[in-house]
């Protein structure tokens, strides 16, 4: 090293001298003959071991051919020229630090480069506060402008914020640059740290180039992902008219109908864009990199340990969505929950109950339970309705059922055709189980609970009005009396005789 400027280097023995100690040797020499003055000449000798190195005809010291280094392919020659060329550029350094005018010239350029620097930070803190007042106005005037009911969407103290550190930033950033620019500068003012100011320069000028060519680069397999993106943007935009028109009912897409075809043009955007990133992802800048390939390692384990059963519920909307077991609107029973379908999620299916609840069931639990469903086999809109009632033996059916139907014409909120039924599900030990079935207007919205508390309040009104209990007796001993109808006695009010009602028999 001359001068902080690394002339040669020495990578084998020679006469059994180590390389370290033939840096030691070579550099008190060279000190030496500088120290004694002159025309500093240098000059090369062959000589069958190698290159003498000559400084005013005194040897210096010899390069041999161990001393190449073969991997970059230099030759003797090559790194001959290189260390005579290197040692004349030291030495002229060397000369110039002792010429006293050149360093005050030296000591003037770093005065006026200080002065330079010292106004171009106070130039930057003046924009800073300028930007910071100009921005913060916009801001104002934006925040207010920004309403939602009434509100503010958005704080503009806390935008100021933000706004602000962006600003502080941007300006540390330029101190940074200006400053080492400056420290740069002033070190190659002087010959003995000019080689520290060019490794500067060298180093910020590498960056500014490495990111350059990664660039340039980059930007035909930029350009390839952009065209596979853009496919993809292109190829939603066709299919967007055609799931419109299936939507508003002006094509029909077989087994897509309106209510799927929401979530099928999601599913369908989603896969395309899936794809297009797979097919663009060996394009992006880095795609080979160990940092891109360690974040693909940690979201495919967060998917495996963590989306199981995320991924299960996904699936399980997507079974109930295309296997159609629910429609929003209809009205359902899954599991002890009852009500009318609000929301059919890619997680959860909403449901509306009469109470005024909404209840979240996961999409699992629905697939994995049993689904009543009130509105599928209706005619129309509407859903059906049932209740049941317990009646002992002794109490003609024929008027039970009629008393039954009687109610249900009575309700509002139920349809008279379809005609309401009356079912005996179970003939028990003491009584006869009926069930009355009946369709809700479609024309009133109204809640099942709604129509079903309107129902039994007509129920018990009609078999008041006929004198029958709505009791369900049990055995406790032999009766005093057959509990058996006459055959006189099948039909009483309102039941009607076959003659009088052909619908009944």
């Amino acid at each position: 090293m001359l001068a902080n400027r690394p002339v040669m280097v020495f990578r084998a023995p020679l006469l059994g001298i180590p390389p370290a100690e033939r840096v030691w040797r070579t550099e008190r020499i060279l000190g030496a003959r500088l120290n004694l003055g002159g025309p500093n000449q240098v000059t090369v000798k062959n000589e069958p071991q190698g290159s003498a190195i000559m400084l005013d005809g005194a040897f210096i010291t010899l390069l041999q051919p161990d001393d190449v280094d073969t991997l970059t392919g230099q030759t003797l020659d090559m790194a001959t020229q290189a260390t005579v060329a290197a040692l004349e550029q030291a030495i002229a350094e060397t000369r110039e630090g002792r010429d006293h005018q050149r360093l005050l010239r030296g000591l003037g350029a770093l005065a006026i480069a200080t002065v330079l620097l010292a106004a171009a930070l106070w130039g930057i803190v003046r924009f800073r506060r300028w930007i910071i007042r100009r921005v913060a106005r916009v801001v104002t005037r934006a925040a207010e402008n920004v309403r939602v009911a009434g509100a503010p969407l958005v704080h503009s103290t806390r935008m100021l914020e933000i706004s602000a550190r962006f600003v502080g930033l941007a300006s540390w950033l330029l101190f940074a640059l200006f400053t080492y620019e400056w420290l740069s500068y002033a070190l190659t003012r002087f010959p003995y740290t000019r080689a520290w100011g060019e490794q500067l320069d060298s180093f910020l000028l590498g960056i500014v180039l490495r990111i350059g060519n990664g660039i340039l680069k980059s930007l035909p397999d930029l350009v390839i992902a952009a065209v596979i993106l853009g496919m993809a943007k292109v190829l939603i935009g066709a299919l967007k008219p055609i799931f419109k028109r299936v939507e508003t009912g002006q094509a029909r897409g077989g087994w897509l109908d309106s209510d799927m075809v929401g979530p099928t043009r999601r599913l369908s955007s989603i896969g395309i864009w899936l794809f297009a990133f797979v097919m663009a992802y060996p394009y992006l800048p880095g795609a080979d990199s160990e940092a891109f390939k360690g974040v693909s390692v940690l979201v495919g384990l967060m998917l495996t340990l963590g989306g199981s059963s995320l991924i299960g519920q996904a699936a399980s909307g997507l079974i109930l969505m295309y296997s159609r077991t629910l429609r929003v609107g209809e009205y359902v029973r899954i599991g002890d929950q009852e009500g009318t379908v609000h929301e059919l999620g890619s997680f959860t299916t909403k449901i509306r109950t009469g109470l005024g609840e909404e209840v979240s069931v996961p999409n699992a639990l629905v697939l994995g339970g049993v689904t009543k469903n009130y509105s599928r086999t209706v005619q129309g809109k509407g859903y059906i309705v049932d209740t049941a009632v317990t009646i002992g033996y002794d109490t003609p059916w024929r008027q039970v059922e009629a008393m039954l139907i009687e109610a249900a014409h009575r309700t509002p909120g139920i349809l008279a055709d379809p005609k309401p039924r009356v079912v005996q599900t179970g003939l028990s030990d003491f009584y006869i189980e009926y069930r009355l079935i009946g369709q809700a207007v479609p024309s009133e919205p109204r809640p099942r609970a709604e129509v079903l508390n309107s129902l039994h309040g007509c129920i018990v009104d009609v078999f008041n009005e006929h004198g029958v209990q709505i009791m369900s007796p049990h055995y406790l001993g032999d009766p005093a009396q057959e509990k058996l109808v006459p055959r006189g006695g099948w039909y009483p009010p309102p039941a009607r005789r076959p003659q009088e009602d052909p619908t009944h028999s």
